[in-house]
């Protein structure tokens, strides 16, 4: 991944090296520094929100130059009022110093033709991917499942889980026929929003936990996807189609609303059904209902295809086709009610025959391997008979395992990092 910042290039995370300090220009970095090392001595405590952790890692200037604006876009409310523990979910230990010592590593060691290994898994190179996306593996999951006998039923919201005896006894969906259907189980496995499950209990939770469960609050994410013959030429780009060596590319550039590139190419090639085009989504952050959610999808289209040339990406004329998709609640948020989210936690696990896991499920902002690994454990506790939740929500605490991942974990087949 890269940075496109001031029509130039960056490495992501940004590198202390020389060709950025080259870009950046040595006013610039001087002054990262000077404000790097004053955070360093006057660090903020205690730190409580999301600017804080910033800064008391990267410095006030590198903060307002390279975090602060991109990370409002993605969530729509200032960094002064997310907690910080967002930070903690996603950067962990990342900081100025830790890229040095990566940089400092890198010239004085061979290259590794390893897959997954690096001190900080922000930082790794290489890594794993399914040859058609990350779909490939729960449509194949699915064909298993049906050849052990499983019914799954798609497109069945659910209505309300039935509760009795301090456990869930049925969970009620309407069916993709217009019928309600109700489901008896021993136990249930959610992965949908929390604030959904807990306003779908009957009979209902006590007043303040719906009240805490009301108040949780969402980001929505809108894809653009456009076909490309070519891009316009740029640094490092290869081929006929100019195609850039990248997975995202992530648009710290002001006056355009798009925050982050996506190269399917990249990817995987077998996502792209003719090598000589080039697939390129554009990953718009918005909140359902707003005036961007609700905008057509041509005006959508035609929106992607002019921020492409006003970024000096592409010309209008070389787009060939153009897709929208819309996902909602594609990202947790750390503000609104979140800071009682504890409340939350503490009454559904008391529920014994309850296991909420995945991002939404958990209401935290994990990756695709964390929501697998709470999976994992969920059913191990069902199959051990514990109901015993602590282990779920302990995937990507630790902080030897989320955003800083030890070698000898890179190296044991962990899957590789990418967001969901």
């Amino acid at each position: 991944s890269r940075i496109y910042f001031d029509g130039k290039f960056f490495d992501y995370p940004l590198k202390a090296n020389f060709e950025t300090a080259l870009k950046l220009g040595l006013w610039r970095c001087a002054t990262f520094a000077a404000s790097y090392l004053y955070a360093m001595l006057f660090p903020r405590r205690p730190e409580r929100t999301l600017e804080d952790f910033f800064i008391n890692r990267f410095g006030r200037r590198l903060y307002l130059q390279f975090f602060k604006s991109y990370t409002e876009k993605v969530w729509g409310t200032p960094c002064d009022r997310i907690s910080a523990e967002w930070g903690a979910q996603r950067v962990k230990s990342l900081s100025v110093g830790k890229a040095l010592r990566h940089a400092i590593l890198k010239l004085l060691r061979v290259k590794s033709d390893s897959v997954g290994q690096a001190e900080q898994t922000s930082l790794i190179e290489r890594f794993l991917y399914p040859k058609y996306g990350p779909g490939l593996m729960w449509e194949t999951t699915a064909e298993r499942l049906r050849e052990l006998g499983v019914s799954i039923v798609f497109e069945a919201p659910v209505t309300r889980l039935e509760q009795g005896g301090g456990r869930v006894r049925a969970v009620c969906v309407w069916r993709p026929d217009g019928k309600e259907q109700r489901y008896e189980a021993d136990y249930f496995v959610s992965t949908m929003p929390i604030r959904d499950l807990v306003l779908g209990l009957d009979p209902g939770a006590p007043p303040r936990v719906r009240e805490v469960a009301a108040g949780l609050d969402y980001r929505d994410f809108i894809t653009v996807g456009l076909l490309y013959r070519r891009l316009l030429p740029t640094p490092a780009a290869q081929g006929a189609q100019n195609l850039v060596p990248d997975n995202w590319i992530y648009v710290q550039e002001s006056g355009v609303k798009v925050g982050r590139l996506q190269v399917f190419n990249n990817w995987s090639p077998y996502m792209v059904r003719d090598a000589d085009t080039v697939w390129i989504g554009l990953e718009y952050f918005c909140r359902e209902g707003d005036e961007l959610w609700q905008t057509p999808d041509r005006e959508l289209v035609r929106l992607g295809v002019e921020e492409m040339r006003r970024l000096r990406l592409a010309d209008a004329g070389d787009c060939l086709d153009g897709v929208v998709i819309r996902m909602p609640k594609a990202y947790p948020a750390y503000h609104g009610s979140y800071a009682y989210f504890n409340e939350l936690r503490e009454y559904l696990d008391k529920i014994p025959n309850l296991f909420l896991v995945g991002r939404n499920g958990m209401h935290r902002y994990n990756n695709q391997d964390h929501s697998m690994l709470s999976a994992k454990l969920a059913v191990e506790a069902i199959l051990s008979g514990s109901s015993d939740k602590s282990p779920i929500w302990n995937v990507n605490i630790d902080d030897e395992y989320h955003e800083e991942q030890s070698s000898s974990k890179g190296a044991s087949g962990e899957p590789a990092h990418r967001a969901a």
